[in-house]
């Protein structure tokens, strides 16, 4: 289990090298020549800047760093993707447009949200497949076997839910094909604080959720600080700050 903290701006590009590799031949693929990784950082950053992203998105995109995202997930054309607890669709449309019309994105949701169907209204995308269900079986039944799920800062909101998260976990285990990625971001709570802040403070420990995700038969393949900010004092819902909150970024795989 390797749990080194990196920053993906600063030293992403031999760790990538590295890691993209493993998990295209974790996944069956043949690893990418080194010539082609220029190719899929501007895959990265042609995706940012689609037109058809909102203007919501772009402001969004100074705390959220969707290109380091797209690096950390190793998100690559053609995926078959999973995104729990969709919202309103940053990071669904963001996925879609990477995996392409070979690929597919998943948006799930526990009931409609109205900002991603109309999203989706303005901007249609086929490779986005609306899910509606509940947390505890988010999985469709036709659904194929996953190379990616995500969870970006809504795992705390699951921790204070009635939802037996050991059955989510899981759930989201299974579905994935071997060599497949989980990657879960969330708001940082205070060392200790397990989910006693879940709901208050809208933020989870970092612990808890390794935990959590090792007991489903995850292994921890990486974490990530390239959304840290130490002057964050975590005691604020991240909607009550003037300053981004600190966050995790965890990344999974399924052996």
């Amino acid at each position: 289990m390797v749990t080194k903290k990196y920053c993906v701006t600063s030293r992403w590009l031999s760790t990538f090298i590295a890691s993209f590799s493993l998990a295209w031949s974790m996944n069956g693929h043949t690893s990418p020549q080194l010539d082609n990784l220029q190719s899929v950082t501007e895959s990265y950053q042609q995706a940012v800047s689609n037109p058809i992203r909102t203007n919501a998105d772009r402001r969004a995109d100074a705390t959220r760093k969707p290109v380091e995202f797209l690096q950390f997930a190793q998100v690559r054309p053609g995926m078959q993707v999973l995104d729990v607890a969709a919202g309103g669709g940053y990071t669904s449309q963001l996925l879609a447009l990477v995996v392409g019309n070979k690929g597919a994105v998943w948006a799930q949701v526990d009931k409609q949200r109205p900002a991603f169907v109309q999203r989706l209204a303005d901007h249609p995308q086929l490779n986005i497949v609306p899910v509606v269900s509940t947390f505890e079986d988010p999985i469709p039944s036709d659904m194929p076997k996953l190379d990616l799920i995500t969870i970006i800062m809504s795992y705390h909101d699951i921790a204070y839910k009635p939802v037996d998260r050991a059955k989510l976990n899981k759930r989201l285990f299974d579905a994935l094909k071997p060599g497949g990625h989980l990657v879960v971001i969330d708001h940082s709570a205070k060392p200790g604080s397990g989910v006693s802040d879940a709901k208050s403070l809208h933020r989870i420990g970092e612990k808890i959720v390794g935990e959590e995700f090792l007991k489903a038969g995850f292994q921890l393949e990486e974490e990530s600080i390239y959304l840290h900010n130490q002057s964050d004092p975590r005691d604020q819902a991240f909607f009550d700050m003037n300053i981004p909150t600190d966050k995790f970024a965890l990344r999974f795989v399924k052996p």
